[in-house]
């Protein structure tokens, strides 16, 4: 996942819908979107956009890339990977990018955005079947345990986020033990499972134009 330096709402009125980059924030009346702000800029950002009709397949991609924070170039080989999978390749992309350790500790409400999740994981709080793993892009397969490290789990974030997960769902996809602060994947995820905002077939047109 990349590191996001920039302002995060920002990117979320750029793409004119929640990224959910800012953990709490984003479900609250405080969330950019919501209160509908003006674009970027002293006085709202004046440039014509254009229609071109390469515009939808680039924000497109620009979108589902920010959302899971992952890098031009990786995103580009997680593509690549799913072109050469079974099945339908946009549906095969968003699978791979569900699977990353940094997205499944954020569906499993363990941290309270992607980025939280990123670095929680990269300070090591975070074991698949029992081993520390540090890798963000790690990505996981049915079966697998996701649970957060036993020292960590009294650390009072994570008591926070076990209190504030009690009211987040999962996905079909994923199970979830509060108690203990692990999960597991019950299988890989399927396209009714995700975002159904997305239009993965837009991504798939602009790779192959």
């Amino acid at each position: 996942m990349a590191r996001q330096t920039d302002p995060v709402c920002r990117l979320c009125r750029r793409e004119g819908t929640k990224l959910f980059l800012k953990g709490h924030r984003c479900y609250s009346p405080k969330c950019a979107i919501e209160r509908r702000r003006n674009p970027p800029g002293q006085h709202g950002d004046k440039r014509p956009r254009g229609n071109s009709a390469y515009r939808p397949y680039l924000r497109e991609k620009q979108k589902v890339r920010r959302i899971y924070g992952v890098q031009e170039r990786q995103f580009g080989r997680y593509f690549r990977i799913a072109s050469k999978s079974k099945g339908v390749t946009g549906e095969a992309l968003l699978a791979i990018l569900e699977r990353r350790l940094d997205n499944v500790v954020f569906r499993l409400g363990f941290a309270s955005s992607r980025p939280e999740a990123r670095q929680v994981v990269r300070h090591g709080h975070v074991a698949v079947n029992g081993r520390r793993v540090d890798i963000p892009s790690f990505l996981l397969r049915a079966g697998d345990v996701i649970a957060v490290a036993e020292k960590s789990r009294a650390r009072p974030v994570f008591k926070d986020r076990a209190a504030e997960a009690e009211s987040r769902s999962v996905p079909p996809w994923l199970s979830r033990d509060l108690s203990t602060m692990s999960g597991t994947v019950v299988a890989l995820p399927d396209r009714a499972a995700l975002d159904p905002s997305i239009q993965e077939r837009l991504i798939v047109e602009y790779y192959s134009r």
